[in-house]
């Protein structure tokens, strides 16, 4: 068993018969993120570039305003998955603790134990950054995204999150059986060394507007996905200023907000 994969034997049923044999498939395990010993959140995810998922998350939930607050981190294995144990300054920890906020994710991603609507639903923070691509940009993106995710290649069972540049080339992927957690372990990476200043995110999910809220956290001005937005997702963007594309496939995209960054040619 690596970090990211699971061998396990298998019955294969084709019209030609039952064939017995092993296959690859992605680790799927609860991670508890834990800031200067107070457990916050515990997501399943796979164990794999951890370290972006700690940053990552804590930058696109607002609990971190900068990578610099993290002063440091270790994973601890548990009988029943595994922690992330973070260290972070007193300011963010204070602000923490007043939010008293105890959320479990899950793979298909809820909203357990938030106390108000206000907090399901919160104010999108404005995008200051901005640019203009061409419809070709994001084409030549999608059309190499099934070539960049290695672990999809193996196992088929996981979201990506790709940064790619403004020429469409693909700079960075990070992959989880979690959406939001290929988001954040992209962001996270992204946080430390950001390959080209600027840049978009492309996903291989619908878009939700947690997820538009996350890329606007990080002054990220475009997110594409290759599924469909929700309606939330589109009132997020227009009210961050987040240009969002959806059904972004090979030879088709829709712009469902700020469209002006999107152009026939450049």
């Amino acid at each position: 068993m690596s970090g990211e994969t699971q061998s396990v034997s298998r019955l294969t049923w084709t019209t030609g018969g039952v064939v017995s044999d092993t296959d690859a498939v992605v680790i799927e395990t609860p991670v508890a993120l834990v800031y200067n010993g107070v457990s916050h959140v515990v997501t399943m995810a796979t164990p794999s570039h951890l370290e972006d998922l700690a940053l990552g998350f804590s930058l696109s939930e607002g609990i971190l305003d900068s990578a610099e607050q993290l002063l440091d981190w270790e994973l601890h294995s548990r009988e029943r998955g595994v922690e992330l144990a973070m260290t972070i300054t007193a300011e963010p920890f204070a602000r923490l603790r007043q939010r008293r906020r105890n959320l479990t994710g899950r793979t298909g991603c809820g909203l357990c134990g938030l106390e108000s609507l206000e907090q399901a639903i919160p104010q999108p923070v404005p995008v200051a950054r901005d640019y203009r691509v061409a419809h070709s940009v994001l084409q030549r993106a999608v059309k190499a995204l099934d070539a960049a995710q290695t672990l999809k290649r193996s196992t088929g069972g996981v979201h990506g999150a790709a940064w790619c540049d403004l020429s469409g080339e693909i700079r960075l992927v990070r992959e989880d059986v979690g959406r939001h957690n290929a988001l954040d372990k992209l962001l996270g990476a992204l946080g430390r060394d950001r390959p080209a200043r600027d840049g978009f995110v492309l996903v291989t999910s619908r878009a939700s507007y947690e997820m538009v809220a996350k890329v606007a956290s990080c002054d990220i001005p475009l997110l594409a996905a290759v599924s469909a937005p929700t309606s939330l997702a589109i009132e997020q963007a227009l009210q961050c200023g987040v240009t969002l594309a959806g059904y972004v496939q090979p030879g088709r995209q829709v712009i469902y907000t700020h469209p002006q960054r999107v152009v026939e040619e450049c």
